[in-house]
């Protein structure tokens, strides 16, 4: 087959935008130590296998692909630096199985909570042997989470959520007022329920950490985003001063494979924002309880979402907001740090005058009717996309699993993921904005004393 010429003389099929730059960097970042060195597409590059993407998805697609191929020359390229993209800006909790009370069939859908479960843990089980067989630093804690409220409205969510843990067979227990207080040192939770099986993780330590002990026959290119695309054989992706030739492709850019070519118009991009405190002093620590770390989620998903961590910070999330071609901007992150500095006050009154170091949006993926991408998309060119939410695990088994996919395997999770339902088309962007408005909007004044 001849070689196509340099990227010097093609122009690309499909132009793909690129993600914006986020206006703010995580406070995760901004605590997770070195930075990755920085290496630059000097020349074009040829490959067996490209990755796009390095969040939750892509690098554990980049490591599988190369773990089964140790052979195969794979590339794998971000946009912008590993860490600080949407994975590395979540609030770390690796759930095993997902909660989501407020769904008519929550409690019902046992095939569908249990094969959520399965492959939850599986990706749960990849990352713990990045941690224990590769040495990846990520202040790794399984001691689980607390589904916590504040309101009569919060315990009645934990009670449906009992019920379909019951359900499964899943083992919880419930924390009443002293306890979650000698946890937390905060009287503002009155109940709350611990389940066992979630790990806790700092997500860009984690992120930039298996980025260094991946296999030797991958290269990472942070800062080197994909503008253009030609499908064929090979497939060529072109960066912006270079062109990378790929037998295979996979595509693991949240929301922005919609840019790739397919299943346009189906991402609705959310945003939701975060802030983390200085490091709190020896006095200070005293107010927060007893624990270490601690994670809460909350029991209204529109609540605010709690995070102690090992150095002594205190991270809090809320707000949702529709984000207008995928962006987020300084105006927003600061119009949620408010709600978040309330949030402060409420948990912690005798220490939230301290305020906060770092705020900053992370992007989430929905679609309308909850569907996923996962698969082959096109001859060689395989997808992994659209979490709708608890992306540490299902992020990671859908990454594992498509490279495998990629290479002729076959697994119980691959066969799962086969079933899931594909995104449909979202209502024009107008309508669907407004939506979004009106329900998270709806959703967080409903939420009251739980955010």
């Amino acid at each position: 087959m001849a070689r196509p010429a340099r990227s010097s003389t093609l122009t690309p099929r499909l132009v793909v935008t690129p993600p914006h730059a986020e206006p703010t960097p995580s406070g995760w970042y901004l605590t997770s130590g070195p930075e990755l060195p920085l290496v630059p597409l000097k020349a074009d590059a040829d490959c067996e296998c490209l990755v796009v993407g390095g969040g939750w998805m892509g690098l554990h697609a980049a490591r599988r692909y190369a773990e089964l191929r140790p052979d195969a020359s794979v590339i794998l390229v971000d946009a912008g630096r590993i860490g600080d993209n949407a994975s590395g800006r979540c609030m770390g909790f690796a759930i095993d199985l997902a909660h989501n009370p407020r769904k008519k069939d929550f409690v019902e859908d046992v095939r569908g909570n249990r094969e959520e479960l399965f492959v939850n843990l599986e990706g749960i089980a990849y990352l713990r042997s990045a941690v224990e067989e590769l040495g990846v630093e990520c202040d790794w804690d399984p001691q689980g989470k607390y589904h916590s409220a504040a309101t009569a409205h919060g315990v009645a969510a934990l009670l449906s959520l009992s019920r379909a843990l019951d359900k499964l067979g899943q083992s919880y227990r419930w924390v009443e007022r002293e306890e979650i207080r000698a946890i937390t040192g905060s009287s503002h939770y009155v109940r709350a329920l611990h389940h066992p099986g979630t790990i806790l993780i700092h997500p860009a330590k984690y992120l930039k950490n298996a980025t260094r002990a991946l296999p030797k026959n991958v290269t990472v290119h942070e800062n080197t985003p994909i503008v253009g695309v030609s499908y064929g054989e090979p497939h060529l992706f072109f960066t912006p001063n270079h062109l990378i030739r790929a037998e295979k492709v996979i595509i693991c850019a949240a929301g922005y494979l919609t840019k790739f070519g397919f299943y346009d118009h189906s991402a609705i991009p959310v945003y939701t924002f975060a802030s983390m405190t200085r490091p709190l002093t020896d006095a200070e620590l005293a107010q927060v309880g007893e624990r270490d770390a601690f994670g809460l989620i909350p029991a209204d998903s529109f609540g605010t979402t709690v995070r102690k961590t090992r150095d002594n910070r205190l991270f809090f999330r809320n707000v949702y907001a529709y984000a207008t071609d995928f962006e987020t901007t300084m105006e927003d992150v600061a119009a949620a740090r408010k709600h978040q500095q309330i949030a402060f006050d409420r948990r912690w009154p005798g220490l939230s005058s301290i305020g906060f170091e770092a705020s900053w949006g992370g992007l989430l993926t929905l679609a309308q009717n909850g569907g996923m991408v996962w698969g082959e998309l096109a001859p060689n060119v395989y997808g992994a996309a659209f979490c709708n939410g608890t992306g540490v695990a299902r992020g990671t088994a859908f990454g594992k699993a498509v490279a495998e996919l990629a290479v002729g395997k076959t697994s119980p999770v691959i066969e799962i993921l086969k079933r899931r339902r594909r995104p449909n088309r979202a209502f024009p962007r107008p309508i669907t904005a407004l939506g979004v408005r009106l329900v998270t909007g709806w959703r967080f004044m409903r939420a009251g004393a739980e955010v």
